[in-house]
């Protein structure tokens, strides 16, 4: 079956998007969707909280350590028009990939004063993105630190405040490089970290960093035709043998978010290794699943490529009912929204989306 956008459609009501954080992390609701063979799919509305009871001994959870840097920069050309420059990701110590918003494109060879405090030269382009290269005397993180402000997602309606600074970071956010959040975390706090840890619940963790094509549109309505961006990942050895370790045990591999999954998939096209790469892989219904068993995930746009990476997981028909729920049941949307708890399903995602 020949998919396209309008399989992957839900009518949402924009009340229903989170515009700010739960004071506390784990008071977010979690939607708990069970679809065993050959029984009726069921859901349970939850809170966050409950997630220890819900996982077993020997359960490892795999988490997303990227840090979201203060990506968004602003400036003006030589010209003195103004710009907005949001970083795609940097390239060594002292070079990025950045898309610009200007009234005209700027030129190869010309500069850029960003934040009224130092010059970055626009070396060319890289398909959609600016190749920039920021002065010599600091790291280009650094920069971009130091000046630049946080990069809330385009559907929350205001400007990054004081909050913003921790709540949309994870607490285990070690290394920098995304422009958004890896949001399931963020429903994780150290109290819920100590019960799980109680219960025999084990973590790893791997690193993707969160590109700014995530926010970009499909844009071509057969997915077939769909090219995804480019993200970088790196896997360490301890969580391949983590992951090695939670299957002799029993144990199911539970991705805190699709992040974490598509790099867990991505390096395990042939046989899981340790290492780094760029991926860009489109998972959709119809993919066959290497490593993960379950996924912890926050609800996700209509037409998106997470939510075609979810109803892959645990099929189509499975996520629509789910997202009708949710919408019935007012479940806060998207990343400072509420979350799910998703299986994989038993059956072929094919014979699911039937």
């Amino acid at each position: 079956m020949a998919l396209t956008l309008d399989d992957f459609d839900y009518s949402l009501p924009p009340e229903l998007i989170a515009q700010t954080a739960l004071a506390d992390r784990a008071a977010s609701r979690l939607l708990v969707v069970k679809s065993p063979a050959e029984q009726e799919i069921t859901f349970e509305d939850r809170s966050f909280r409950d997630l220890p009871g819900l996982l077993r001994a020997n359960d490892l959870l795999v988490f997303n350590d990227s840090r979201v840097l203060h990506a968004r920069l602003f400036g003006a050309k030589e010209t003195g028009g103004q710009v907005e420059v949001m970083i795609e990701r940097p390239l060594g110590d002292h070079e990025a990939l950045a898309m610009i918003r200007a009234s005209k494109s700027p030129k190869p060879g010309s500069r850029i004063r960003l934040c009224e405090a130092f010059d970055v030269e626009v070396v060319g382009r890289a398909g959609e993105f600016f190749h920039l290269r920021f002065p010599a005397d600091d790291t280009a993180v650094n920069y971009i630190e130091r000046y630049g402000k946080l990069p809330l997602p385009p559907y929350i309606e205001r400007s990054a405040g004081s909050d913003d600074e921790t709540r949309y970071q994870t607490i285990y956010a070690r290394e920098p490089g995304s422009v958004a959040a890896p949001t399931a975390g963020l429903h994780f706090d150290e109290a819920l970290f100590a019960r799980l840890d109680e219960s025999g619940v084990k973590r790893a963790f791997v690193t993707l960093h969160v590109g700014a094509g995530t926010f970009q549109p499909v844009r071509e309505h057969d997915l077939s035709q769909h090219q995804m961006h480019r993200e970088l990942y790196s896997i360490p050895q301890d969580t391949v043998d983590a992951i090695a370790h939670a299957r002799a045990a029993g144990g199911r591999v539970i991705c805190v978010g699709t992040t974490s999954l598509r790099a867990l998939e991505s390096a395990a096209q042939n046989a899981l290794v340790a290492g780094s790469a760029e991926t860009d892989i489109f998972i959709t219904p119809g993919y066959r699943f290497r490593v993960a068993d379950a996924l912890i995930t926050n609800f996700h746009l209509p037409r998106s490529t997470l939510l075609m990476l979810v109803s892959a997981l645990s099929g189509m028909d499975t996520i629509r009912r789910a997202y009708r729920h949710a919408v019935e049941k007012r479940y806060r949307f998207f990343s400072y929204g509420d979350a799910m708890f998703i299986e994989k399903a038993l059956e072929s995602p094919e014979s699911k989306s039937a």
